[in-house]
C-alpha cells in the first residue's frame, strides 16, 4: 500500500502504482521454495500470535508473520489461505510485496553512487538525456520523492480533487489487471502531465520516481533491472525465493495465500481472487514477489551496513521532515522504549499488504504479508490500526507508541 504519514500502507491501498520491470524472470533457483517451518522450532510467543490474530479479527483474510530478534526467529500465521477453506496461510508463502521493493531500488542506485557511476546530487537528466527531464531534479530528489514528478497512477490532493492517471483502483483496474506496461511509457506519461511542485521544494510520494530509477539503473549499467537485482542483492544474500516478475509473469510461483479485491460493479459489490495480476504498472516501485524470510534477510543486511558503505547508509536515513522519508525508507523515531525503526510497507493495487521493519542495526526485524478478504472494510484505516499492536510488541516491548 502506498505511503503517507498514515500512508505506510494506506496510500499503498488507495493508489498503489503497478510496476513492471522490463526485465527477465530470474533464474530457475528463484522459484525454489523452502520447507514449512516446524512450529516446535520457534520460541513460544503468545503475545505475537495474539497480535497476528488481531489483524484477522479486523477483517483481513489472513496473515503470515516473521520476527527475528534476540529471542531467535518466530513465525506465525492467522486466518485462512483461501476464502471458503480452512487451511491457514503458509508461513513460507510468496506474495506480491508492492512498494516494499522501493528500498531495493534505492539500494541499487546508491551502490552505483558508491561505484562512482552516478552522482547523488547530479541531475538525473545527465544520465537520461532523451526524456527531457527538468535538470533541477537530482538523483537524491528522485529517491526521496522530492522531484515533483506527476504520479502516473494519479494524483490525490488534500482538497479531495484527483488528477487521473492509469487506473489503479476500482473496476477499471480489475478489468485491466493483466495489461502489460513498459517502464519508459509510464515515465513519459508522467512527464506529459504538469509537475506537482518545483523540484526540491516539497515532498510527494510518486511511483514515477522509482520507475525513473529503473531506467537510470539500466542506462548506467547496460543491463536489465532484474539482472542488476540478482547481481547486487538477491545472489549475494542468497534470496532464492524473490522474483522480479517483469511484464510477463502474472502468477505467484510456489505456495502462496490468496488475496482478494472487493469492488463495485454498477450497483453491485463483488469480490474477486486477485492472486494473479500483472504488476508491470509499477516497475521498480511495487512489482516484487518475495517471502517474509527473504525480506527479513534483505532489510537486516541493509541496516547492518552489509549492502552500502556507512556514509551512504547515513545519507539513506536523512529523512525529509514532512513525512520522515529518507532515500527509499521511512525513518521513525518511535520513542525511548522503541528507538529508531526503519520501514517500508507496501501493496500492489489489490489483494496484498506487506510489512517490512527493522531496528537501526538490523538485529531485529518484523516482516509480514497480509491478505485482503471479502469484508467491507477501509483497508487504508484498518491496516495501520490493526498492525500497530504487532509493531509495538516487537519494537516497544508491548508498550503502545513506545510510552
Amino acid at each position: 500500500m502506498n505511503e503517507n504519514s498514515k500512508d505506510r500502507m494506506p496510500r499503498i491501498v488507495r493508489r498503489a502504482g503497478v510496476t513492471a520491470a522490463a526485465a527477465v524472470t530470474l533464474l530457475a533457483g528463484v522459484a525454489c521454495t523452502t520447507a514449512e517451518p516446524k512450529a516446535a522450532a520457534a520460541p513460544d510467543r503468545p503475545e505475537l500470535q495474539a497480535a497476528a490474530q488481531q489483524i484477522v479479527d479486523a477483517g483481513f483474510a489472513g496473515v503470515q508473520v516473521r520476527v527475528r530478534d534476540e529471542r531467535g526467529e518466530w513465525v506465525g500465521r492467522a486466518g485462512v489461505r483461501e476464502l471458503g477453506k480452512a487451511d491457514k496461510p503458509p508461513t513460507d508463502g510468496k506474495f506480491w510485496t508492492g512498494s516494499s521493493v522501493k528500498p531495493f531500488t534505492a539500494t541499487m542506485v546508491l551502490q552505483l553512487v558508491a561505484d562512482g557511476a552516478i552522482g547523488l546530487d547530479a541531475p538525473v537528466a545527465d544520465y537520461l538525456p532523451d526524456l527531457g527531464l527538468d535538470r533541477r531534479i537530482t538523483v537524491r530528489m528522485m529517491l526521496q520523492h522530492r522531484s515533483g514528478l506527476f504520479n502516473y497512477t494519479g494524483e490525490y490532493y488534500a482538497d479531495g480533487t484527483i488528477a487521473p492517471g492509469i487506473p489503479a483502483t476500482g473496476k477499471e483496474w480489475f478489468d485491466n489487471r493483466f495489461h502489460s506496461y513498459r517502464p519508459e511509457e509510464l515515465v513519459r506519461l508522467a512527464l506529459s502531465k504538469p509537475a506537482r511542485f518545483e523540484p526540491g521544494t516539497d515532498w510527494n510520494y510518486s511511483n514515477t520516481n522509482y520507475t525513473l530509477a529503473l531506467l537510470l539503473i539500466e542506462k548506467v549499467t547496460g543491463r536489465s533491472y532484474a539482472e542488476q537485482m540478482q547481481l547486487r542483492i538477491l545472489g549475494p544474500l542468497g534470496m532464492h525465493d524473490t522474483v522480479v516478475p517483469g511484464p510477463t509473469l502474472s502468477q505467484i510461483p510456489g505456495p502462496h495465500a490468496h488475496g482478494y479485491f472487493r469492488y463495485q460493479d454498477g450497483d453491485q459489490w463483488k469480490t474477486a481472487d486477485v492472486a494473479d495480476q500483472n504488476l508491470s504498472l509499477l516497475p521498480a516501485a511495487g512489482d516484487l514477489i518475495s517471502t517474509t524470510a527473504d525480506l527479513a534477510t534483505f532489510f537486516s543486511a541493509l541496516n547492518a551496513g552489509k549492502l552500502l558503505p556507512a556514509p551512504l547508509l547515513t545519507e539513506m536515513r536523512k529523512a525529509d521532515p514532512k513525512l520522515s522519508y529518507g532515500l527509499g525508507v521511512f525513518v521513525m523515531d518511535m520513542g525511548p522504549n522503541c528507538g529508531t525503526v526503519l520501514n517500508h510497507n507496501g501493496s500492489p493495487p489489490a489483494g496484498y499488504g506487506t510489512m517490512m521493519y527493522s531496528s537501526s542495526d538490523g538485529s531485529k526485524t518484523l516482516t509480514a504479508s497480509v491478505t485482503m478478504g471479502d469484508a467491507a472494510i477501509d483497508a487504508a484505516t484498518a491496516f495501520p490500526k490493526s498492525t500497530q499492536r504487532l509493531i509495538d510488541e516487537v519494537f516497544c516491548g508491548g508498550k503502545s507508541g513506545g510510552k
